[in-house]
């Protein structure tokens, strides 16, 4: 069964998160975007792990629906933890993504957790933990559990990341590493970046969309032809299996608000040789430039860009619908005519995915504007212009020129 899956959400009992991201809203926008299989997140909160098992029960092996309205989303029970301690001198600060094949697994380690810290400050809670004892205690719970490293790059929170991260997933982990099967790319980096290190070809790279709302989720996912099972999509991931783990959906990485060095306080954005030419210093200010994802793999790299590995899962890169229509008609996406004209491709053509990916381009124009078609198909070719984010902010994806757009008097008032 050919299925998208994104394990990696939080629910609004995670800070900085959309109160409207409970179970229901969570699977009316799963089924918007066309995600089949998505993450709880967040099951360590005790008032979210009551909800999952009051409003869950029992799918597939290790997978759940919703009591009494099955709409056909399934759940996996996901949690992110930030692991935040010292090591070798230095402050590490890194989030860790874990998957758990039952409640009573989930159980097991939030009642450990709950000795380190306190699970009912934040969904992804902030804990004093070694990510190796981490790991630890997760497959202690059950082998089934999967380990996973989130957006492995961000400068600030991540294994590599160029603020408290490590050189290697050995050195963070030890001899927890052999249980490392998966790494998360992040938004600002893709799997062609990661194909670089030679040190990560026997690891799989998933991408989810860290959505903090209803309407991000997918911005990243996974496309599995597995069974619907727990045991089907762990096993994917874990043998790295081409048949049976399609391909990623990814961010072009540019977009991603930490793939450029830069100071966001001064504007600076620069790319790594720029960068190597101040120094590493703030032409502005003077300070330390927060060091992007893109430098960081050049750091670590010991290949040339362009390489591409034996076995490697491929990868598709597009842009959220929502913002495509923004493009194609002008103006900026949470607008009345991008609203109403998402809903009317939604409406007419399915899900999310299946529109980007999917419909034929003369299905396309026989439902929408010839310029958001248009922008669809170019984005499905990636034909666009990438200006990169840094520091915080995010880059931007843009499909038409403005004198492009005037050129060919867009129409955009039979949207109106």
């Amino acid at each position: 069964m050919k299925f998208v899956a994104d394990f990696h959400i939080h629910s609004r009992y995670s800070r900085a998160t959309s109160r409207h991201m409970d179970l229901e809203n969570l699977d009316k926008w799963a089924r918007i975007k066309g995600i089949k299989v998505l993450g709880t997140g967040d099951f360590s909160h005790p008032e979210w792990f009551k909800s999952l098992k009051e409003k869950l029960e029992p799918a597939e092996i290790g997978l759940f629906k919703l009591k009494k309205q099955d709409n056909g989303t399934r759940f996996i029970l996901t949690n992110e933890i930030s692991c935040i301690y010292s090591k070798k001198g230095r402050v590490r600060k890194i989030h860790i993504l874990i998957f758990s094949p039952s409640f009573e697994a989930a159980e097991k380690i939030n009642v450990q957790l709950s000795w380190i810290g306190n699970l009912k400050a934040d969904g992804r809670p902030i804990l004093g933990l070694d990510a190796k004892e981490l790991a630890k205690i997760v497959l202690n719970a059950s082998e089934d559990c999967l380990v996973v490293p989130s957006h492995a790059w961000t400068p600030w929170f991540s294994i590599f990341g160029s603020k408290s991260g490590f050189d290697s997933i050995e050195e963070c982990f030890e001899e927890y590493s052999k249980y490392i099967y998966a790494l998360e790319t992040g938004l600002s980096s893709d799997p062609l970046m990661n194909w670089r290190l030679s040190a990560l070809d026997k690891i799989t790279l998933i991408s989810n969309s860290d959505a903090h709302s209803g309407p991000k989720l997918g911005r990243e996912a996974n496309v599995f032809d597995t069974e619907l099972s727990y045991q089907s999509i762990i096993g994917a991931i874990k043998t790295k299996n081409p048949q049976k783990f399609l391909y990623t959906i990814e961010f072009f990485p540019e977009e991603g608000k930490y793939h450029y060095d830069g100071h966001r306080n001064c504007e600076i954005r620069l790319s790594p040789k720029e960068t190597k030419k101040y120094n590493g210093i703030c032409p502005v200010c003077g300070k330390p430039l927060t060091i992007g994802v893109l430098n960081r793999v050049e750091e670590l790299a010991d290949r040339k860009e362009g390489f591409i590995p034996e076995r490697a899962i491929p990868f598709k890169s597009l842009v959220p619908l929502e913002e495509i229509i923004a493009d194609a008609l002008g103006c900026s996406t949470g607008t009345k005519g991008v609203e109403k004209e998402y809903k009317n491709l939604i409406e007419k053509l399915g899900s999310e995915f299946n529109i980007l990916l999917e419909v034929p381009p003369e299905n396309l124009q026989t439902v929408t504007l010839p310029e958001i078609s248009e922008a669809i198909i170019r984005v499905r070719k990636g034909k666009v212009v990438k200006e990169p984010g840094y520091d915080g902010v995010y880059g931007k994806i843009k499909i038409f020129s403005s004198g492009e757009r005037k050129k060919d008097s867009f129409k955009q008032k039979t949207l109106f």
